[in-house]
């Protein structure tokens, strides 16, 4: 890969996404669900990168490429349909919410720019999955295998946390309740951590260290981008507060014996009462 090819499909992919989330906000503004958005961040993303990674395959012939698209493509569907699903079920996205009220009349044009900037991030995240499909070597080192089996151990524990979640959920003894059952036990948002995982194996794809590929260390930056986002940005810190807020005192105690992201046994502290 050189430098204009790596320009040309870090643009293809911006746009693509930006386009994506063009239309997050044309919906978001006509339905007032924000929870639509990520929808249309996650096949924004899995859209970006499918499309460069299957301009790798078409110009290098590697099978490399069409098998990243291929995982790109599940992680996109699993989670954009997920996201849709749950969106269809709610009003609005109590994080967006939030941020609706701070922005005050200016909410429209705020809220325009913060996915457009998203839609920068989910580029980058995508181009860890092109330079990967770009990767010349050739399929099913034992470097890949591990790459698959650490997707395929995501895939499956962020599905199952999710599963976990709705079936909590659709307990009418857990309504007002909060879930600390299954993985949730172990940690507050194990659907973070398990999508944060997805893309720890995009490295593994990417990076050839006996070769001279050396975009494939761009990759890195998947999994920091993800961890900080999720970790500081737009994921738990923001959902925290909405949970605290709805809460109170059950979710202080939650926090106080249950990790915010990576699974650990539970802290025992004697709770106190609300």
């Amino acid at each position: 890969m050189s430098l204009p090819i790596f320009i040309a499909l870090l643009a293809g992919a911006t746009m693509t996404h930006c386009a994506f989330m063009y239309a997050a906000w044309r919906v978001e503004q006509r339905t007032g669900n924000a929870g639509w958005i990520d929808t249309f961040w996650s096949f924004g993303t899995g859209a970006a990168s499918v499309l460069g990674a299957f301009a790798g395959w078409v110009a290098t012939g590697n099978a490399r490429a069409l098998l990243a698209a291929a995982l790109a493509a599940a992680w996109s569907i699993r989670l954009g349909s997920h996201v849709a699903m749950r969106s269809s079920e709610v009003s609005d996205d109590p994080r967006y919410a939030k941020l609706r009220r701070e922005w005050g009349a200016d909410a429209s044009a705020q809220m325009f720019k913060f996915l457009q900037i998203q839609a920068v991030f989910g580029a980058l995240l995508a181009m860890s999955v092109i330079v990967a499909a770009w990767n010349p070597s050739p399929l099913f080192s034992a470097q890949d295998w591990l790459a698959l089996l650490v997707v395929a151990f995501a895939i499956g524990g962020e599905s199952l946390a999710d599963w976990q979640l709705r079936q909590f959920r659709r307990d009418p003894a857990n309504r007002g309740q909060i879930c600390d059952a299954g993985l949730w036990r172990y940690s507050r948002h194990p659907n973070y951590f398990f999508e944060w995982m997805v893309w720890l194996a995009w490295p593994l794809f990417a990076i050839n260290i006996a070769g001279s590929y050396h975009w494939g260390w761009m990759s890195l930056l998947a999994p920091v981008c993800m961890f900080w986002l999720l970790t500081k940005v737009s994921g738990i810190p923001p959902l925290e507060d909405v949970m605290v807020a709805k809460y109170g005192e059950r979710y202080r105690n939650y926090q106080a014996r249950t990790s915010a992201f990576f699974p650990l046994p539970p802290v025992q502290r004697q709770e106190r009462r609300a």
